[in-house]
């Protein structure tokens, strides 16, 4: 007998407009992406990337998991060990430099909510206004 799709309510990658996206999966395979018609903004719609570019998902080159740099070479690490390295780069930087040594960039694929929290940490955690966003022009 044959298993029904999983359906997995997300929000679309591809640009922080926020658009909701039903994915049905099967066997872990992303089977086809759809518009829910009772979620906002975009009710039902979506563009050719959210419901057609899903091919980035199985890219042989895409990161599924932290990497971090040891004797010159990048490898395999636990999110909590890259989470820690980051963390102690970062306070390193701040001791020596200043807050205002570091910089955050923003992202168009990432939600508002998304770079919302993002610049919150840069003023409130790393105490840097140096923020800046790729579409900016």
């Amino acid at each position: 007998m044959l298993q029904p799709d999983t359906v997995v309510r997300t929000t679309c990658p591809y640009c922080g407009v926020g658009c909701q996206i039903d994915l049905h999966v099967k066997e872990g395979m992303i089977t086809r992406a759809q518009a829910p018609f009772d979620a906002a903004p975009n009710y039902g719609k979506l563009c050719v990337k959210g419901r057609f570019g899903l091919d980035f998902v199985w890219h042989p080159d895409r990161l599924t998991m932290p990497l971090v740099r040891k004797n010159g070479e990048l490898g395999p690490a636990r999110w909590e060990d890259a989470l820690a390295l980051i963390a102690d780069r970062f306070a390193t930087i701040i001791e020596e430099s200043g807050p205002d040594a570091i910089a955050m960039l923003c992202s168009a694929k990432c939600t508002n909510e998304e770079n919302y929290l993002m610049q919150k940490f840069a003023r409130q955690v790393i105490g840097t206004h140096n923020i800046d966003h790729c579409a900016r022009l």
